[in-house]
């Protein structure tokens, strides 16, 4: 495979030596993600009469945050509990049962915009307003 991929590399001009897997425990590793992934930070899910506002693509990622704030429809964004990053195990990002639920709940119909800062590592910080469906929405 090493050899199949130096050949594209190669072809491409891009090779720069065998390449290390990614662990995605830093901002330099999850911006690129976050940031082709921007519809995907929250989904609102209307289930027994409630908004469930999930953040899990977030928490999936969250080595490399420091922090997550969000803001429902324009009122300051508070913080939100961000679980610690599994480094003692393969998959530090992983969701474990003892996390907790990625969600909380709001009345029915409630959320309609959403505001979340991401505190990454590097000491910077990215704001997006989605609405209800995940979609950006211009300041």
């Amino acid at each position: 495979m090493l050899k199949f991929l130096s050949v594209v590399a190669l072809t491409c001009g891009t090779f720069v030596g065998p390449v290390a897997a990614a662990s995605f425990t830093t901002a330099a590793e999850v911006k690129p993600i976050l940031g082709m992934t921007k519809s995907s930070w929250i989904s609102v899910r209307e289930f027994d009469g409630q908004d469930l506002l999930y953040v899990t693509h977030l928490w999936a990622w969250r080595c490399g945050l420091e922090g997550i704030r969000i803001g429902i429809n324009g009122a300051a964004p508070e913080n939100w509990p961000l679980p610690e990053c599994h480094l003692d195990q393969a998959t530090p990002n992983a969701i474990m049962e003892e996390d907790g639920d990625p969600y909380k709940r709001y009345p029915l119909k409630s959320i309609e915009r959403v505001t979340i800062d991401l505190f990454y590592d590097d000491q910077t910080v990215e704001t997006l307003t989605v609405d209800r469906l995940g979609q950006p929405i211009s300041p």
